[in-house]
């Protein structure tokens, strides 16, 4: 499939009546938990596309370009309020965050086997596990709280278990920024970098919205906690990206992303009334594609072909269970952090690394992180922690159900670990 080649739709066609721009929200109880996944993806890579654009706007002078942005940008914000409305009144935010959390575990899971970047597969990997472990820690407060079972929300796919413990999230900022790809990088690459940044961007401002209405001082605090990580992982994301693009070819990129993005929902989409919901905005998305195009060829005199070269689609980005690969990366990288540019071995850190000073001024009190206090009162109710497994945790540390460990991940030689090579795409 190549979008370049499809014939485009007028952009006015993607204004619709109240009656047809309000969904019919799908059913909490017997919805594929993949469908609810690429919703909430959708959702966050139309928020992307439609703040890039804003910010597109505020820095030109020309009034008769920022009249086409508007256009687009008005659909496109028309399109993700019709997905954010596609979730139900009765499902919980809880309920909706253990969505979040399935997507970014296995989206992230996704991408990293697909990458052929070996840098930015690691960072891919690092943030998985953390994205894991706020599965785990959402899914025990959200049983506590509401008694619903998170096993069954994800359907059994992603296991819920922790990860490298959030409390082991907060690093030093400087140490989320990494090295970013170049025009060099394949298309995929390219894409992934794209697509993990507006889906933890859209996590991160779900998070950011919704503490303050949590209804327990318990998920309010938890919320604040991870909010606060993913703003982490934006940082980490955003800056793999390739920055060497200007304005108007980075929008071509941001709608090039898009209709692979919509293509690949409705390649893999089970739910037939959904499905026609991918196709729909395909189709608005190809006419967004080659307006950024025609802008493209008026402001810099270039073709969409020396930007993205060949136009053609990859395979189908497809949602699905990556527990094997998971529990790899679990095994093999839980004693890392990020340092400078790099991923390292705590036990490789020097003692005045900013990891640990950081870490001091955080979590002063390990039994005051609000992650750790949600768990600690979970076992403290009953008897053990909630989680779903296929087997026991890969790690030895974090195997145990009646106590929340707060030194994997941040202590030297708190747990075993290989390292990021070992890591198979299985």
């Amino acid at each position: 499939m190549n979008p370049f080649q499809e014939k485009p739709e007028s952009l006015e066609k993607a204004f619709q009546c109240w009656k047809k721009s309000y969904p019919v929200a799908y059913d909490k109880n017997a919805t594929d938990p993949y469908t609810k996944t690429r919703i909430i993806l959708m959702n966050g890579t139309e928020f992307e596309a439609n703040w890039f654009s804003h910010q597109f706007a505020r820095h030109i002078r020309d009034n008769d370009l920022k009249r086409e942005l508007a256009l687009t940008r008005a659909a496109e914000k028309r399109q993700q309020l019709k997905l954010s409305l596609l979730k139900p009144i009765d499902e919980t935010v809880l309920e909706h965050t253990i969505g979040y959390e399935q997507l970014a575990v296995d989206l992230t899971a996704e991408l990293a086997k697909r990458t052929k970047d070996p840098y930015v597969k690691k960072a891919l990997d690092f943030a998985l596990l953390e994205d894991f472990d706020h599965l785990y820690r959402y899914a025990n407060v959200l049983e506590e709280q509401q008694g619903v079972h998170a096993e069954r929300l994800v359907g059994g796919y992603t296991e819920i278990m922790p990860g490298r413990p959030t409390i082991a999230h907060h690093r030093y900022p400087k140490d989320n920024v990494k090295r970013g790809v170049d025009c060099s990088a394949d298309l995929f690459t390219t894409l992934a970098t794209m697509i993990i940044t507006a889906a933890e961007q859209q996590t991160m401002n779900y998070y950011m919205n919704v503490t303050a209405f949590a209804d327990t001082d318990a998920a309010r605090r938890l919320y604040q906690e991870i909010a606060l990580v993913e703003e982490e992982h934006v940082t980490q994301y955003e800056s793999l990206m390739n920055a060497g693009c200007s304005w108007a070819e980075m929008l071509l990129w941001h709608e090039y992303a898009e209709c692979y993005l919509y293509w690949s929902c409705y390649m893999t989409e089970c739910d037939e009334r959904v499905k026609a919901v991918w196709e729909e905005n395909f189709r608005t998305e190809i006419a967004h594609l080659h307006k950024a195009a025609e802008i493209l060829r008026k402001t810099e005199k270039k073709e969409w072909n020396e930007v993205i070269a060949g136009g053609e689609f990859p395979e189908p980005l497809s949602l699905h269970e990556n527990i094997a690969y998971v529990r790899s990366v679990l095994k093999n990288t839980v004693q890392f952090t990020a340092s400078g540019e790099t991923y390292e071995k705590l036990d490789d850190l020097p003692k005045n690394a900013p990891f640990f000073s950081f870490q001091k001024k955080i979590n002063p009190s390990p039994k005051d992180t609000p992650s750790h206090m949600a768990t600690a009162s979970y076992i403290r109710k009953n008897g053990r922690d909630y989680r779903f497994c296929t087997k026991p945790n890969p790690i030895k540390e974090l195997q145990d159900c009646t106590a929340d460990n707060t030194e994997v991940g941040r202590t030297p030689g708190a747990a075993g670990c290989g390292r990021f090579e070992s890591i198979k795409c299985v």
